[in-house]
């Protein structure tokens, strides 16, 4: 049965940084390309950054420069490290592990960026 369980979302004030992690159980992590991606209330849930099975990394647009997706197959563990966070980094992220047209979601960890 495959499990992934975001932590490290809360409260952080704008300009600070949190990093999120992602635990997976029950696949070969080492061969699955692993994502992050958000949600903000009233907005459809949108790829944040994605890192494949051989570490290439791809980021949004919106998150270039700021975030850092990483991974450590030992732990079977995704991260991904947030700096400089806004107001519009709001939202509740989600893990994603994805092999080929498969692809499983773990339940979200909410983030908000305020004062």
């Amino acid at each position: 049965q495959v499990q992934l369980v975001e932590s490290g979302g809360g409260l952080v004030q704008p300009g600070g940084s949190l990093r999120l992690s992602c635990a997976a159980s029950g696949i070969i992590f080492s061969i699955y390309h692993m994502g992050w991606y958000r949600q903000a209330p009233g907005k459809q849930r949108e790829l944040v950054a994605r890192i494949t099975s051989g570490d290439t990394a791809n980021y949004a647009d919106s998150v270039k420069g700021r975030f850092t997706i990483s991974r450590n197959n030992a732990k079977n563990t995704v991260y991904l490290q947030r700096d400089r966070l806004r107001h519009a980094d709001t939202a509740a992220y989600y893990c994603s592990a994805d092999l080929g047209a498969l692809s499983n979601w773990g339940q979200g960890t909410k983030v908000t960026v305020a004062s």
